[in-house]
This record gives structure tokens, sequence and C-alpha cells, in this order.
């Protein structure tokens, strides 16, 4: 929209208060900073959700894979075939055996209930998830029949280890007596200990080489089930589908979606909720610019009157007060757009301030899986947010802007 010379002093004019006009500056700055806050509010928390399911889809994908193959009886007998299918169909990158159990860990008196995961050696330490997150130890300590381990930073807080700790796993599968089964009890040394950032799994791994955990457990030379990773996880159902007539008889295939799918769906539908309602926002802000502008056009309209006289056509109000509200709401859309991303790059500063001031804990890893607030801005969404604003903000100054253009000089300076 090209404004003309006299159209663009109108405007800068009508943007700042004139004498007696207070009032509707003021309400025109309330409608900027609601237009601010509603844009910052909306990228923070678009941010924060899309973080949430990046870090939780990386680190819940990245320790147990696109998908499992589990056998029907909790072991695979077989597994080093059904790997060797899985590694040969196009789309897979990797098919690690791996074995999970949830048994009893107890230190000093101290008992938590652990999940025990064996690992071959090399998988262990070339898995990014575990092998990145090391924060006391080294894995190159967890080597078969060394009777080491690798444990997660909460549970170590929790039963009160540190390195070189022994603590002693208790399995149900134990040798039978005329008495009952005798639960079989192993103690390990700590190597390692590990720091994943979801609480659920510092709280409860326990990861060892995976002879040791079939020595523990009892199982021979086989595994409990078969991590398969792909080139793409959205696509791991297609992948895998010549796999699963393969292994009908003998296993099943879980693929991330189904053994995570309440986790994932309770995010996207409260993404779309608080999208939703923080939409509102932006959208009371509309109001007050309509409603700043409407003021404008009724203390004006003497002079726009007088601007008709002189020559001034429909299209040049209308234009003038479009661009005035326009003006507003992407100043606004602007400042907020800066404030979303300061306060996004010290969010977790601004949480750990709030905790202090109220002595309220505000982020509990126990209840929010995630032990920082994560963020991750999708440059899509912002562009969108800005649009929106900016949409929401031209719409509100078409109908002062026409009923500014409808003035007739006539009836207003009748009397003058």
């Amino acid at each position: 929209m090209i404004l003309s010379r006299y159209e663009r002093m109108i405007a800068r004019r009508y943007l700042l208060p004139g004498k007696g006009e207070g009032f509707i500056f003021l309400v025109a700055s309330i409608s900027l900073v609601a237009v601010m806050l509603g844009v910052a509010a909306l990228i923070v928390v678009m941010s924060v959700m899309n973080g949430f399911r990046v870090e939780l889809f990386d680190k819940i994908v990245g320790l147990n894979g696109h998908a499992v193959v589990q056998g029907y009886n909790g072991q695979l007998r077989d597994w080093r075939k059904i790997a060797a299918e899985a590694r040969a169909l196009p789309g897979v990158t990797s098919a690690v055996p791996l074995i999970e159990q949830p048994l009893m860990a107890t230190y000093q008196g101290r008992v938590e209930g652990v999940l025990v995961r064996g690992m071959h050696a090399d998988d262990i330490r070339t898995n990014a998830t575990i092998g990145q997150k090391v924060i006391a130890g080294s894995l190159d300590r967890l080597t078969p029949g060394s009777r080491t381990i690798a444990i997660g930073a909460r549970l170590a807080e929790t039963l009160g280890v540190k390195l070189g700790s022994e603590i002693s796993l208790v399995s149900p599968q134990g040798q039978a007596t005329p008495f009952g089964t005798v639960p079989r009890i192993v103690k390990y040394t700590v190597g390692a200990v590990f720091e994943i950032g979801i609480y659920d799994y510092d709280k409860t791994y326990v990861v060892m080489p995976m002879e040791d955990a079939q020595t523990l457990l009892l199982m021979g030379d086989s595994v409990g089930m078969i991590e398969v990773n792909t080139v793409d996880a959205n696509r791991i159902g297609q992948i895998l589908l010549p796999l699963a007539g393969k292994i009908g008889g003998e296993a099943v295939i879980a693929d991330w979606r189904s053994l995570n799918a309440q986790l994932f769906e309770a995010l996207t539908v409260e993404r779309v909720a608080m999208f939703t309602v923080l939409s509102i926002i932006i959208l009371v802000a509309v109001f007050n610019i309509l409603s700043s502008l409407i003021m404008l056009v009724r203390a004006k309209t003497r002079d726009i009157a007088i601007l008709r006289t002189m020559g001034a056509t429909r299209g040049g109000l209308i234009r003038v007060f479009v661009t005035v509200g326009t003006t507003i709401g992407a100043l606004g859309t602007a400042a907020g757009l800066v404030l979303g991303f300061v306060f996004l790059y010290f969010r977790q500063d601004v949480v750990d301030l709030i905790q202090f001031v109220t002595g309220q804990n505000l982020w509990d890893p126990s209840i929010r899986y995630l032990t920082e607030l994560p963020a991750k801005t999708n440059p899509v969404e912002v562009v969108g947010i800005a649009l929106m604003a900016l949409l929401f903000s031209f719409l509100a100054t078409l109908y002062p802007a026409f009923k500014a253009a409808s003035t007739d000089p006539v009836q207003v300076l009748r009397y003058d």
C-alpha cells in the first residue's frame, strides 16, 4: 500500500498523541503491548512444546530405537537370524540385540526398582544417548565378566552410591528348592554414571554387558528383543513390513508410536489447545486496536471533514487509518518477536529465578520427564504467528477506515 506525501504526514501525526488525546494514545499503547505479549507468549509456548516433543523423541528413540522386535515369551532364541534379516532391509540402519528386565537393586539397606538393560559392550559405547551423557566414570569399564555396570544419576542419588560402590541386583529367577524358588542376588561394581535428561530413565536404568545380563537372568544365549533403527522414523511401519511377515510366529514388532502413543498424543493435544487459548490474547489486542481507531475517528471527525473539502479522497483516508492501525500491530508484533526470543534464551534462568523467589519447585523432573525446560523454535511457526498478528491488525482497521472515509463534510461543518 503506497501512501502519498500528505497521507504519510497525516498518518504520522495520528500515531503520536495530540492535545487532549492522551486517552486515545493510552488505548493504542495498551493495544501495542497486548499484541507484543500475545506474540511473545505464542512463540515461547510453541517453542517449548516443540522442544518437549523433540527432546523426548530424540532421547526415547535414541535409547529404545525406532522399533523393537520382541519375542512372545520374552526371549528371542534365533535372534541372530532375525537381526540379519532386519539389517538386510532397505532403510534399516541398525539392528541391535538387547535384554531389558525389571529387577530390584539394593545398597546398604536401600531398595529401588530398576530396569536392567543388557547390551554388547561395543553397542553400549556407540549408543549416543548413553555414551555422550556419562557424567562420572567410563563406559570402557563395562566388559563381559567384569561385573561392572553403569547406572542413571537419579538412581545413584537415591541409593547413595558413587563410583566403585557395589550394589546388589535381585532377580526372582533363581534356583528351585523344596521351599520354593530362591531369588538370585549378584553384586556389581558401579563403573559409570550417566544422566540422559529424562527422569524416569535416570531413575531406573542399569546398563551392563549382554553376557553378564544373560548370566544374571539365566537366559543362556537368547536375548529379549532387537532394537531397530531406520532412515525415517515416520516410515517405520512401511520399512519393517517385509520383516513382520517372516517373524509372525516368533515375535511381534512394536514401533515408537505404539510404545509411546499416549505421551506423544497428549503433547499434540496440549500443543493445539495452548495455541488456541493464547491466540485469544492477540484477538483481544486486535479489538483494542479497533476501539482506539474508532475513538480516533470520532475525535478527528472535524479534521477529516476539512481534509475532504481540501480534496482528500475516500481511498486516501482509508489508507491513512489502515496504516495507523497496521503500524500499531506491526510494532507490537516486532516487539513480541524480540521479547519471545529473549525469554527463550534465558528460559531456564527465568525458571530458576522464579523458583528462588517463590521457594517452589516449578520444574520437578519426576513430573515433567525432562530435567530442564526445553525449547526448539520452528521458523515456519514464527512466521505464521507474525503474519496472523499482522492480518488481525489489518482486519481491525477496516471498519474505522471506511467509517472515516464515509464522513460527510457538509453535515460535519454545517454549523461551524
